[in-house]
């Protein structure tokens, strides 16, 4: 089983990891893009009034021009601990043992816009771009990655596809239809049996899941397996719409 992450616009500093290099990353096929991505990204730094404006940054957030001016010579960590933010507080890979943090590494891929699709272990540098953004010198995003990034996954043969991202990442990258696949959207069920979407609990839900799934290293080559390990687990996993499942959390939670 893939899951499927998205990033976060929040991001811990620093690091003590070496500089950034995309060889370093999984799906090696991306290295391209990726350079392309990191090359525009420094040159719109180069303007500070220019990038702030592209990059919709505050006038508190203007430091974040120098992160990504300092990209290539930046230290990294891995993505599942430079993120942070709801959904990777919740998973609080930093708490688990080698064990669990194995099993993201062999299991778990983050999607953003700099970089594609990384392992969660892989070594990244802090930056500061989002999906929407159109970086001078590059096409749409979703030019830039909906392809390669579809094409990455497909060479990685998955068994199954579990999908947490944002539809905005979902958009730079759709799993290709050919691959078994699941999007999960987080929903609460109220006492009348009414089924109301949730925003911002959602991303904590996913988190959750996925430390659990980390925690239990069960073996779940497609849906049906996923949904049996949630049983076990008293997590309510099940099928809505084609193609999609639905995490249930109390209404008292969100």
């Amino acid at each position: 089983m893939l899951i499927l992450l998205p990033p976060s616009e929040t991001k811990r500093p620093g690091g003590d990891g070496p500089r950034w290099r995309p060889d370093a990353l999984a799906y090696p096929t991306l290295s391209t893009q990726r350079e392309q991505v990191i090359d525009a990204l420094v040159a719109l730094s180069d303007d500070e009034e220019a990038a702030a404006r592209v990059l919709k940054l505050s006038a508190r957030q203007r430091g974040e021009v120098a992160v990504n001016a300092a990209l290539r010579g930046s230290p990294t960590m891995p993505a599942v601990d430079r993120y942070t933010g709801v959904l990777f507080d919740a998973l609080d890979a930093a708490t688990l043992d080698d064990a669990s943090r194995a099993w993201l590494a062999g299991h778990v891929a983050i999607h953003s816009a700099p970089f594609g699709v990384v392992g969660a272990l892989d070594p990244i540098p802090a930056y500061r771009l989002g999906a929407g953004i159109r970086v001078p010198g590059l096409p749409p995003m979703r030019a830039v990655w909906a392809d390669a990034v579809g094409a990455a996954i497909a060479a990685s043969s998955p068994s199954f596809v579990l999908d947490l991202r944002s539809e905005a990442y979902v958009a730079l990258g759709p799993v290709p239809a050919g691959i078994p696949q699941a999007y999960v959207r987080v929903v609460s069920e109220g006492p009348d049996g009414a089924i109301r979407a949730l925003n911002h609990f959602n991303k904590h839900a996913k988190g959750e899941l996925v430390r659990r799934l980390a925690t239990s290293r069960p073996d779940v080559p497609g849906p049906d397996a996923l949904m049996r390990w949630a049983q076990d687990e008293e997590i309510v996993l099940r099928p809505s719409a084609a193609g999609e499942l639905e995490l249930v959390v109390p209404p008292t939670t969100r």
